[in-house]
């Protein structure tokens, strides 16, 4: 049995220091309450910055759209850097293997990340969003089945699957074929809709879900920062609706929305294995005679060197 987490939390957007800071808290608090894993929600460090259009329209940028861009793009992190030293030494004090979504710089191109990070192995993925969606792709580039991993971990084997990725069922299939038991799901999708994609996944896998969404708010943007759409919800950004399922479909955690919070619930990988009875997509319950899925895990670079 172990103990796992889910952080509802808001993030600091274009502030990476003060969003590792905030990470760090946060990372003690859940050791402190018997915590051993510890999903954020996507974007947290970076900004997910929703309502923005970075001053576009078809066949057309602006300026202020390009200042905006410079700041969200200054405000990320890169794998190497600083940040990511300081979430693994927090993740090796506390002994928690951390989920963090982060918005990843690489050269020019940023992309939406979910860094896993072990207590003892540091660094070990990071798992970079295949498909970004709708305007997303504005901002962030593409990610490649090289990072579409699993991993063992003490408490079970991990894998993170981000966001709208999760209505990708290949994308799900891939992650079911890797052996995954605690599947994290960090997001931005506050919807009450969201609940029913998790708990059809639980069922269909066999597999803890974790579901992290922020609570983030108005106030957390610089009060320069445009909003270029009439946000539902007011000054709420992001109402969270983070939860946790077992493999039944059952609710362990949540969902809990308009407030910061952290979600909490004990893992018994024996209800996964006991759910198996009748059910597994991968196996006894899969026609490969029919259908089949083939995966291209090789990275994909853009320029290839050789001599």
């Amino acid at each position: 049995m172990s103990k796992v987490a889910v952080i509802q939390s808001a993030s600091v957007p274009f502030d990476a220091e003060a969003s590792t800071k905030k990470a760090e808290e946060l990372i003690a608090e859940v050791a402190a309450n018997g915590g051993e894993l510890a999903v954020f929600p996507e974007a947290f460090i970076g900004g997910y910055p929703k309502g923005t259009a970075f001053g576009t329209a078809v066949g057309y940028r602006t300026e202020r759209g390009r200042d905006e861009y410079a700041r969200y793009s200054n405000g990320a992190i890169t794998l190497d850097g600083p940040e990511v030293q300081r979430l693994v030494q927090a993740s090796s004090e506390h002994g928690v293997f951390v989920v963090m979504g982060v918005i990843e710089r690489l050269g020019n191109t940023l992309y939406c990340t979910a860094l896993h990070i072990s207590p003892t192995s540091g660094l070990v993925e990071n798992r970079r969003k295949l498909m970004p969606t709708a305007t997303e792709r504005l901002v962030w580039g593409y990610g490649d089945g090289s990072t579409l991993e699993t991993m063992d971990t003490p408490f079970g084997r991990v894998g993170s699957v981000i966001c709208w990725e999760n209505y990708m069922p290949l994308m799900r299939q891939a992650m079911y074929a890797q052996g995954v038991q605690l599947y994290c799901a960090p997001t931005a999708d506050d919807r009450a809709t969201w609940q029913a994609s998790m708990t059809h996944i639980a069922l269909e896998g066999r597999v803890f879900v974790l579901s992290a969404c922020q609570y983030l708010t108005r106030d957390a943007f610089p009060s320069d920062h445009p909003f270029d759409v009439e946000l539902p919800h007011g000054d709420v950004l992001m109402r969270g609706g983070s939860l946790i399922i077992d493999p039944s479909g059952k609710v362990l955690a949540g969902p809990v929305f308009d407030e910061e919070t952290i979600l909490y619930a004990d893992v018994d990988l024996e209800t996964k294995t006991r759910a198996h009875l009748d059910f597994d997509t991968v196996g006894h319950y899969s026609r490969p005679d029919v259908f089949s899925l083939t995966v291209n895990t090789r990275r994909a670079d853009s320029v290839t060197f050789t001599s």
